[in-house]
């Protein structure tokens, strides 16, 4: 058996007969980093949604912590059980609750203590530096700030694995390169297990241990390994 942290093995998946996802497989060791590069439409963002447990895999399995999460046709384990945190391109922030309110629902729902919820998401909050924002509205934040949300939302719960779906894409240059380097000491610190999905070469490298690329809803086995030890 593999000591992989997350393991994909011959993981694919059709809509309407055509394959997004095909006989892909992949391996992170706990605390790695690893980017998936490509060009949208490629089968990113799936893949993530499969390790999430937000799509079932027509063939394959997921594994996750040494537990099979996922097999042809069916999840084992439900998204919840999974202890993944992911940040997702739009962002999907709750916009009726406020940014503490927003962390606080996440561990409302792993049925945390109410007298322990409100300090994980004060240090959290910490953390990104968005704690004078706590009871503001997302409508409230820039983006920058709403994407500091986002990442604290993804780490409140203690997550295992990290999955970021393009997470600085509709950032400037200036901010995007600000909030890769804390996020890459975040990850680090944190010791966080990383699938970070991109079609820009530079943030791929900037952040990641591994660098694998992605065409066509497979791996391009000629590019397993672009780049390594980069950080």
């Amino acid at each position: 058996m593999s000591g992989a942290f997350l393991r994909l093995v011959d993981v694919t998946k059709r809509f309407d007969e055509r394959f997004v996802i095909e006989r892909v497989s992949l391996e992170l060791r706990e605390g790695q980093a690893m980017a998936l590069l490509g060009p949208s439409g490629c089968g990113k963002t799936t893949l993530l949604r499969l390790i999430a447990g937000l799509e079932t895999p027509d063939d394959g399995e997921i594994w996750i912590a040494a537990k099979k999460v996922a097999a042809k046709g069916r999840n084992t384990v439900a998204p919840r059980g999974r202890n993944i945190g992911f940040v997702f391109q739009d962002l999907a922030l709750w916009p009726h609750l406020t940014v503490a309110g927003n962390l606080d629902f996440v561990l409302q729902s792993q049925r945390w203590e109410r007298r322990t919820r409100r300090d994980r998401v004060d240090e959290v909050l910490r953390m990104v530096h968005m704690a004078p924002h706590a009871d503001k509205y997302p409508s409230q934040l820039s983006g920058g700030e709403q994407q500091r949300v986002a990442i604290a939302r993804a780490l409140v719960a203690r997550s295992q694995l990290l999955l970021l779906d393009e997470p600085l894409s509709n950032l400037d240059s200036d901010l995007k390169s600000a909030l890769l380097e804390e996020l890459s000491f975040l990850q680090r610190r944190l010791n966080l297990t990383t699938l970070y999905i991109t079609h820009d070469k530079l943030e791929a490298a900037t952040f990641a241990d591994t660098v694998v690329k992605m065409k066509n809803g497979r791996i391009d086995e000629s590019n397993l390994t672009l780049m390594q030890g980069v950080r």
